[in-house]
């Protein structure tokens, strides 16, 4: 049985405090896992702590965004040399960066150069098959690494938010996971991005070219998390 990656992007959300409740709540359980793979993305503020404390477990970390630029005079920005040491994982090119920070393919190919130069793997978001032929044609990167970037099938119009779930029907998830591949042209893995739940993650992930999930809404109640787990278990996977 193939074991799932599953990711957790916490977005912006989570003061240092909920942070510290969130992993008093699901650290002993989460530690215990063996049904999946399990990266925590929080946000800047709480990526230390976070890392700190999942140190030396099987829950690794990531960061949920990381700057197309080396260290320098830009006010603000995360660069990947101070996630050097904290994160063995950082999300690329979400449709909301793209949506309401104006960063394109270009931008995102940079972050991914940049994430490889300090062995961080890139979680690669990728909203459609044009999106994926960009990249391509942009990067000749996508196709040298593929086999070290995790990609993932994120088309906006999925993604959770406002309290709704809104995902694509699984059947079409596992079309468009298969193109991509195709595309690519190597065996590469390819997550889910877009609603993913307790009720429905068994749904994807028994689909033949979803090899895991990137979860949103549903990461940051712990309780939930933990629910979407014991729903792994009980479903299984697919070879």
């Amino acid at each position: 049985m193939k074991k799932p990656l599953i990711v957790a992007n916490w977005k912006a959300t989570k003061t240092i405090k909920e942070t510290v409740q969130w992993i008093k709540e699901a650290k002993p359980a989460l530690e215990k896992i063996n049904s999946a793979d399990i990266v925590i993305c929080p946000s800047f503020t709480s990526l230390p702590f976070v890392a700190s404390m999942f140190k030396d477990t099987n829950v690794k970390v990531g960061s949920q965004e990381v700057s197309k630029f080396k260290k320098g005079a830009y006010t603000g920005e995360v660069t990947v040399e101070m996630l050097d040491g904290l994160a063995d994982y950082s999300i690329v090119g979400h449709s909301e960066r793209r949506r309401l920070f104006g960063e394109d393919d270009d931008d995102v190919i940079k972050k991914v150069k940049l994430l490889f130069e300090y062995n961080i793997t890139p979680i690669l978001c990728v909203s459609d098959l044009l999106q994926t032929d960009s990249y391509i044609s942009r990067g000749e990167i996508i196709i040298e690494k593929s086999e070290k970037i995790i990609f993932v099938y994120e088309p906006p119009s999925a993604i959770s938010g406002g309290g709704a779930y809104r995902p694509d029907n699984p059947e079409d998830v596992n079309l468009a996971a298969g193109k991509i591949s195709e595309k690519i042209g190597k065996k590469i893995v390819v997550l889910y991005g877009g609603s993913i739940n307790p009720e429905n993650v068994n749904s994807f992930l028994s689909q033949k070219n979803i090899d895991g999930g990137l979860v949103g809404q549903a990461s940051t109640d712990p309780k939930v998390f933990m629910d979407l787990f014991a729903s792994i278990k009980l479903g299984g996977m697919v070879d």
